[in-house]
């Protein structure tokens, strides 16, 4: 009887983790931002960036390299999801190189910028 009820509350511990790590998320504050769509790894790497980088960035994004924004002040901002498994460049994939506008929840980690985007949008 003792073994089963110590079976039953680890199952129990075990099922909770997730949870708990869900909890523990910043909250995030809402904003709204206007950047460039860059290719993290040719932007950090090489500096490349602009019209003329364009065809590389989304072939680049199409194999799995991460799109970010880059805003006026520099900061690079990481789009992130709250769904495990849920990459963004697909989203993204579309203005690389260009400017944007996106509306969601800003997060500051471990000196990591990232933004959960609502909507996104071309900007001029």
């Amino acid at each position: 009887m003792l073994k089963r009820i110590l079976t039953s509350a680890a199952a129990l511990v075990l099922c909770a983790l997730p949870l708990s790590a869900q909890a523990a998320q910043p909250a995030g504050d809402k904003v709204t931002l206007t950047g460039t769509v860059v290719d993290v790894n040719c932007y950090v790497t090489h500096q490349a960036q602009g019209a003329q980088h364009k065809a590389c960035a989304v072939a680049c994004a199409n194999k799995g390299v991460g799109l970010a924004i880059l805003t006026s002040d520099g900061t690079v901002y990481m789009p992130v999801s709250s769904k495990p498994a849920d990459p963004q460049n697909s989203r993204m994939v579309q203005f690389a190189e260009g400017k944007v506008k996106v509306t969601g929840t800003h997060r500051l980690v471990s000196g990591l910028h990232t933004i959960e985007i609502e909507s996104i949008e071309a900007a001029s």
